[in-house]
């Protein structure tokens, strides 16, 4: 539970239609194989104490009875079960009978939670037995304590208030206005749903959809427990279709026509601040709610969940090509927009050699497409100084004739010289003046160019490159409109691979894949051997973990602790410890320390979910401190 992680399971004990002994013996058995597992939430399935196809035999007084007495012996099994458990039965109140899911938490009933809407078409006849809860609320007496009988009802866990739990019953997501919207609504990110859905040809593709969904609608975790084998097969199969979602991703699901228990390590934290960032989520509790709370010891959880090394990159390929194309797309698509409202027939990029310039000339030349403008009007200048190796040179080159853009270069050795002589410097010395003066040379020579063909200088910078502030300001941090501004480092590379694997000659596809497999370099110091001596990822820190930091310090909102516990997870392997340690610290660091630069971002166009221009997802102020969260990193010294 420890970073707001909560272990659920959604299980399908065995059972036998109307035989409530075997039954409550089998949900006993799966309550305490989950709770082994390290559940803290466990949901059973819809009136699985009696079975959900006892038909008639509801209206048997003696099947009733047996069910609440059923329930009385899982209450005193979860006496020492730490886990907050949801379980279905029949129950009768004031002369009707309610489809209930009481929940039950260390040999405590908390509330029974009634069904609300009661199927009575097709093969379902629910209404010949069962009332509809929507009216209900009132206290009902249990083994002589009072319990509350009603729809609307939370239970909150007092150590970790993020954990709050609403119920609502198989029908009930099926509808147009679902219990569920206003559980959420009012606090729950945790919606549990006990069903007996019966299985029919594709139906299993509707409900996954149904359940992933409205765990996106509500930013929620929701978790599904279908009845399966056991039921009656008189006219109907069940399934025991399992699901379990947060906020529209599915974490688990069982295959159907088996009885099996899934587990999902659901993060109430990232639910709500997720929330807490959508303002036009409107959170609070109605006063016609029942709150209970309930008291958890807040211990780690034993992570079965994955997360991916690189968030920004679909893991399929399938959905990566699908993605890629999209992502270029909008990369293009934007640049058209700034090109024909300027009335520009003509880009000025500056063409390094590099995954970024390679990549902001592939998408300018397909904005130019777009617009029907012939791609000469592209002028790729290559300036090459101090650094620069024979291999990037020829790679900017090649590419930029295989594209059909025009090559200019301009030499920029002789101008920082003159520069150097200029201020006072000693060109000797490789420091940061030495290194700033030829980003800043180049920057001038593009935007004269720009005026002199009265075009627009496109920006070539990342989105991880602006996160660390790896850009001289006022020199490749500077553009007319920058089309990478939201592409991070590791999706750029997917891109160009992308633009390698559907190339349309032999030619461009090699000097594509020569880009990919030179090192990332801002080549501003000498060569050593003709070799590039300057590599970004041993001076800043290798891009995958940044990334990671990146997406989820402002995607989800993690603190630093967190990060560090899954990037070591993710990573494992890969980086040690201490390495993981090592760059997070640098990543808080820079991204604090380099927020001037981003306050003055060129235009450009979001992407993702994850951008930093100032005018749209990151407004933050240039002289915050990083301390907070570098205490934080700092505890673990010593101890990573």
């Amino acid at each position: 539970m420890n970073n707001g992680f909560i272990k659920v399971a959604a299980a399908t004990p065995d059972i036998k239609v109307a035989d409530v002994a075997y039954n409550v013996e089998q949900i006993c058995k799966t309550i305490s194989a989950a709770a082994g597992k390290g559940a803290k939430m466990i949901v059973l399935p819809e009136l699985c104490i009696t079975g959900y196809t006892c038909s008639d035999l509801f209206w048997q007084r003696k099947l009733l009875t047996e069910a609440v007495k059923g329930l009385l012996q899982i209450k005193a099994h979860t006496k020492d079960v730490e886990a907050l458990v949801l379980t279905g039965l029949p129950y009768a109140h004031d002369g009707r009978l309610f489809n209930v899911a009481a929940v039950l938490y260390k040999g405590e009933i908390l509330g029974l939670v009634p069904k609300t809407f009661i199927p009575s078409y097709a093969e379902f006849y629910e209404g010949r037995h069962f009332t509809s809860g929507s009216l209900i609320d009132t206290m009902v007496t249990i083994d002589g304590k009072q319990v509350p009988l009603k729809t609307k009802q939370l239970f909150r866990c007092r150590e970790l208030p993020e954990f709050t739990v609403a119920a609502e019953i198989c029908e009930d997501l099926w509808v147009p206005n679902p219990p569920s919207i206003g559980h959420g609504l009012a606090g729950a990110t945790l919606i549990a749903n006990l069903s007996a859905s019966d299985e029919t040809i594709t139906k299993d593709a509707y409900r996954r959809g149904l359940v992933t969904s409205q765990s996106a609608r509500l930013l929620c975790g929701y978790i599904y427990a279908s009845a399966g084998e056991g039921e009656s097969t008189t006219d109907l199969v069940f399934g025991g279709h399992n699901l379990i979602a947060e906020n529209g991703a599915l974490l688990a699901e069982t295959p159907r026509f088996t009885n099996q228990v899934i587990y999902g390590d659901v993060d109430v934290f990232r639910l709500q601040t997720e929330r807490r960032r959508m303002t036009s989520y409107d959170q609070s509790v109605p006063p016609d709610y029942t709150v209970t709370e309930f008291s958890m010891n807040v211990t780690e959880t034993k992570l079965t969940r994955q997360f991916a090394q690189t968030p920004f990159v679909p893991a399929a390929a399938v959905d990566r090509k699908q993605r890629c194309e999209e992502i270029v797309t909008i990369q293009a698509m934007g640049l058209k927009k700034r090109l024909a409202h300027t009335g520009c027939s003509r880009a000025v990029i500056g063409i390094s050699g590099g995954l970024d310039s390679t990549l902001a000339l592939l998408v300018t030349a397909r904005a130019f497409d777009y617009l029907g403008i012939p791609r000469k009007n592209i002028e790729a200048v290559t300036m090459p100084c101090f650094g620069t190796t024979d291999r990037t040179y020829q790679n900017a080159c090649q590419l930029t004739k295989s594209l059909g853009a025009t090559l200019r270069e301009v030499p920029i050795g002789a101008a920082v010289q003159q520069h150097f002589a200029d201020i006072g410097h000693d060109p000797s010395v490789h420091d940061v003046t030495y290194e700033n003066s030829q980003a800043r040379e180049r920057t001038q020579i593009l935007m004269d160019i720009a005026n002199e063909l009265g075009g627009l200088v496109i920006g070539t910078g990342d989105l991880s490159e602006l996160a660390l502030g790896w850009a001289t300001y006022n020199g490749d941090h500077m553009s007319m409109y920058g089309v990478n501004c939201s592409i991070p480092k590791t999706l750029v590379r997917h891109l160009v691979r992308y633009f390698a694997d559907t190339a349309p000659d032999d030619v461009l596809r090699k000097v594509l894949t020569d880009v990919l497999d030179t090192p990332v370099s801002p080549e501003l110091l000498p060569p050593e051997d003709g070799v590039i001596s300057q590599k970004t990822e041993d001076l800043v820190g290798p891009y995958e973990l940044h990334d990671f930091f990146l997406y989820y310090m402002l995607r989800w909102g993690y603190e630093p602790l967190k990060i560090y516990r899954l990037a070591c997870l993710s990573f494992e392997g890969t980086y040690d410890k201490e390495t993981v340690l090592k760059w997070e610290k640098n990543f808080y660091r820079r991204f604090f320390a380099q927020q001037f630069k981003r306050s003055c971002l060129p235009d450009g166009p979001k992407v993702g979910s994850v951008a930093v221009s100032p005018r749209g997802d990151l407004r933050m102020p240039s002289d915050a401190v990083a301390s907070v969260w570098m205490a934080e990193l700092e505890s673990l010294a010593g101890g990573a």
